[in-house]
């Protein structure tokens, strides 16, 4: 079977739908125990025969009697459909819908598919090193506090070591509430960017066994940036933006922890060089690169 690509947009921590007026419950003769209201409504192809959700309520899977599976997000919008082979009659999904789980029983078969939602993220403004032109980027979503994205580091330089003409590396913050300076970390990472040392401000912040606000100010003091435009920036409307905007990002292409990595849209199923590389040269197969 050929599976179309899919593109994932999703708006993460909503169940689906956005919400809508209650409507009315009757006065006599109904249970008042239960209250009720439509979240949310959409069309769909085809008559349906069997349907499943994800458990992080992201996408629902629905089978219809055109021979397909359709995704949607939680918000409706479609993200592609499967074809499958007639006779297919229950579906079922992995709890982040993943893998789909199909049962035929007309050839009394049992088929696990494998799907990649493919994230469009915008990383217009965003810190990067590699070439500007690179045909993959890689996006990182990180949080300057994170002992395990302080670990994916070494991965991620042996991967661009290896690929100094075809990938670029884009950042994008994601400070975790539970850790007190991973916000003002991310600030001031911003800020050095505004001086043009963003890259040897993120590498002395990671190098750092415990961060504290003295070693954030030392690490400014230590990369000879202007102090006071410096503190500036970082309590300045456009840093804030910055950030504000990494964390809608982050939303739209459901991150919710650290490091999240995306490869071209694709998240890499093994975090080692060569699941990494394994994407890099199916992309660059793609685009004609190799």
């Amino acid at each position: 079977m050929k599976f179309p690509k899919l593109y994932a947009c999703c708006l993460a921590a909503l169940l689906i739908g956005s919400g809508a007026n209650a409507l009315t419950m009757p006065d006599a003769g109904q249970d008042k125990r239960v209250e009720w209201k439509i979240q949310q409504t959409w069309p769909t192809a085809g008559k349906t025969l069997t349907m499943v959700n994800s458990l992080d309520g992201k996408f629902v899977f629905l089978l219809n009697d055109k021979q397909q599976v359709q995704i949607f997000n939680n918000q409706g919008q479609l993200q592609g459909s499967i074809p499958v082979e007639e006779g297919v009659s229950a579906i079922d999904i992995s709890p982040q819908g993943e893998m789909l789980y199909l049962i035929n029983n007309t050839s009394q078969s049992f088929t696990s598919v494998a799907l990649s939602f493919i994230v469009d993220v915008d990383i217009t403004g965003a810190p990067f090193k590699g070439p500007a032109d690179a045909p993959v980027t890689i996006t990182l979503f990180t949080d300057f506090e994170c002992p395990y994205c302080r670990q994916i580091i070494p991965l991620l330089d042996e991967v661009m070591g290896k690929n100094p003409k075809n990938v670029k590396l884009s950042f994008k913050n994601l400070p975790l509430k539970f850790h007190k300076l991973a916000e003002p970390s991310a600030k001031a990472a911003l800020a050095a960017q505004e001086q043009g040392k963003f890259w040897p401000f993120h590498d002395r912040l990671f190098a750092e066994p415990k961060l504290t606000e003295e070693t954030i100010k030392k690490t400014a003091v230590d990369l000879k940036l202007d102090i006071p435009r410096f503190e500036k920036d970082m309590e300045s409307p456009l840093i804030q933006s910055k950030l504000q905007k990494d964390l809608l990002d982050a939303q739209l292409a459901g991150v919710t922890g650290t490091p999240t990595i995306f490869i071209n849209g694709r998240t890499p199923r093994q975090r080692s060089l060569e699941g990494f590389q394994a994407i890099i040269d199916d992309e660059l197969q793609k685009l004609g690169k190799k």
